[in-house]
C-alpha cells in the first residue's frame, strides 16, 4: 500500500514513518501540513490509506480526509487526536482512532486491518469511535453517519451531542438507532447548527447507553434467529 503521513511535529512524524518502514512492507511519505498533503496528491496517482493529526497547526483533519478522498476514491483513513489515550471513556474494538500514546500494535493492526480491506469496501468508522473523538475533541457541528441507505444526523455543540435525528426518530432513540448501524460512512460539517436540542445527558452517559442498548438489541435478534 502506499501511505501518507500528515503530522506537524516532525520527531513524532519520522517515529511514525520508521515503524511503518520497521515492521511492514508498505510505502510511506511525511508532509507537515495539509497544503503540503494537496501538493503531494496532485503529484501522485494513489494513496491507499491516510494518516492524520485530527488537529494541529496548518492541519485539519477532517477536512483533509474529505479532500484527499475525492483524488483517492478508495482511500482509508486513521486519525491521531489531539486529546490523551486515558480521555477515552469507551474502548472501540477495530478503532481508528489513535490519541498518544499511540499503542504501537493497535497501529499495526489498523493498517494490517486497511490492507485486507477490499478495494471497493467505503471507509467504515464505528459510530461510537467516531462521536467520541468529535466529543474529546470538543466539536461543534454535525455528523452525517450513512449505513446501506439509512442516514442519520448528529449535532454537537462544543463536544456536547445535543441533539440526533433519523427518518424514523430523533433525540436519544435516534442516537441509539444510529449506534445500532455500528459500521457507518461519516461526513462532518463544523458549521451547522442544531435545529433544537433533545439531549442533555452527558456525551459519555448517552453513549454508553446506546452502546448498552445495541448490545441489547444485538443479543434480541441471535436469540430471535
Amino acid at each position: 500500500m502506499q501511505l501518507l503521513i500528515v503530522h506537524h511535529d516532525p520527531e513524532m512524524g519520522d517515529a511514525l514513518v520508521q515503524m511503518v518502514k520497521n515492521y511492514t512492507r508498505h510505502y510511506c511519505h511525511l508532509v507537515p501540513s495539509d497544503a503540503e498533503a494537496i501538493d503531494w496528491a496532485r503529484r501522485h496517482q494513489r494513496c491507499d490509506l491516510l494518516l492524520t493529526q485530527l488537529e494541529a497547526e496548518g492541519i485539519n483533519g477532517l477536512a483533509l480526509g474529505s479532500a484527499l478522498s475525492e483524488i483517492f476514491s478508495r482511500m482509508q483513513v486513521l486519525f491521531f487526536p489531539n486529546y490523551a489515550a486515558d480521555k477515552r471513556r469507551l474502548e472501540i474494538a477495530d478503532s481508528k482512532v489513535f490519541p498518544e500514546p499511540i499503542s504501537g500494535d493497535d497501529l499495526l493492526g489498523a493498517i494490517e486491518g486497511a490492507e485486507q480491506t477490499p478495494k471497493d469496501a467505503p471507509d467504515f468508522f464505528h459510530a461510537v469511535d467516531v462521536l467520541q473523538m468529535c466529543c474529546l475533541s470538543r466539536r461543534n457541528g454535525a455528523l452525517q453517519m450513512v449505513k446501506d441507505g439509512k442516514s442519520g444526523l448528529v449535532f454537537l455543540r462544543n463536544g456536547k451531542i445535543v441533539h440526533a435525528e433519523t427518518t424514523a426518530a430523533r433525540g436519544p432513540d435516534a442516537l441509539f438507532e444510529i449506534v445500532v448501524w455500528k459500521y457507518v460512512e461519516f461526513a462532518y460539517e463544523g458549521s451547522v447548527r442544531p435545529p433544537l436540542e433533545t439531549i442533555t445527558a452527558p456525551w459519555d452517559e448517552i453513549l454508553t447507553d446506546a452502546v448498552n442498548h445495541e448490545k441489547e438489541e444485538h443479543k434480541s435478534q441471535r436469540q430471535s434467529a
